[in-house]
């Protein structure tokens, strides 16, 4: 019998530095996934933790998990870890966001922080099929400007999709906009009669940003969220990731918004 816990041995291909505390790694692994979906890694002897890949579905050589070393045992023996070392590597699991419902629709995807990979995955994914989706917004906010994330790949984005960052508060360094991500969507031009939105990062923000969404006509069942939740198995047996009556990791990781609304940690 196939063991569902048991997971692979990945070769680490690659790491870039993303910020001080953040880092990206390329992992020497063929995956299918849906953007939205994400994988278990680790350490041996030191557990493992949830990651939404950040590379394109598209990919076939590689897959990307950014990881943010938090200090507890898990990510900061990832984030001592060094190109050719190896780390545990089991998924995709749960559900990514409805591609095809997507389709001829302008789109909205707001993060903050730590929240971009699972994002960073489905702006890969609309790039490569840019043709299927109407306007397309990435709204991105960050503490200052070292720690926005993946800086050279949105230059490129920029090229395909609105993206509009913002800090938190004034940096000598910063020409862009200044306050949260919520302030953004006064930037936005959609069709809310035609529009959805995706939003990964914090509760509080994703509550904040449904109050500003609601209002232009983007109705709940078209808002989606990515939740991030201490999960173990991964296939909805340790009860770890339980949010109301459903499992984040079966249910999860994307839900609509009013599946989910006021279940914040």
């Amino acid at each position: 019998m196939e063991n569902i816990y048991l997971p692979e041995q990945i070769k680490i291909l690659d790491i870039k530095k993303l910020s001080e505390n953040v880092k990206l790694f390329r992992l020497k692994k063929r995956m299918d996934f849906t953007p939205g979906q994400f994988v278990l890694a680790g350490v041996w002897g030191y557990g493992e933790a949830p990651f939404g890949p950040a590379s394109s579905p598209y990919e076939k050589k590689h897959i990307d998990i950014v990881v943010r070393d938090t200090g507890g045992n898990v990510t900061s023996a990832l984030h001592n870890l060094k190109i050719g070392d190896e780390i545990t590597l089991r998924g995709p699991y749960g559900n990514g966001f409805p591609l095809d419902f997507f389709e001829g629709k302008d789109i909205v995807m707001a993060t903050g922080g730590c929240g971009i990979p699972p994002i960073a995955s489905l702006v890969k994914y609309i790039i490569k099929n840019r043709g299927k989706f109407s306007k397309v917004y990435l709204l991105y906010g960050a503490r200052t400007p070292n720690d926005i994330l993946m800086k050279d790949e949105i230059k490129d984005w920029e090229k395909q999709i609105n993206i509009i960052l913002t800090i938190d508060s004034p940096h000598p360094e910063w020409q862009g906009c200044v306050g949260f991500v919520t302030d953004l969507v006064k930037k936005i031009e959609i069709d809310p009669a035609n529009a959805v939105a995706t939003m990964c990062g914090p509760g509080p923000m994703m509550d904040a940003l449904e109050k500003v969404l609601r209002p232009l006509g983007i109705s709940d069942r078209r808002i989606f969220v990515s939740l991030e939740r201490k999960m173990q198995c991964g296939v909805g047996r340790c009860q770890h990731c339980t949010i109301g009556d459903k499992y984040v990791c079966l249910n999860g990781p994307v839900f609509n918004y009013d599946e989910i609304d006021k279940s914040w940690d």
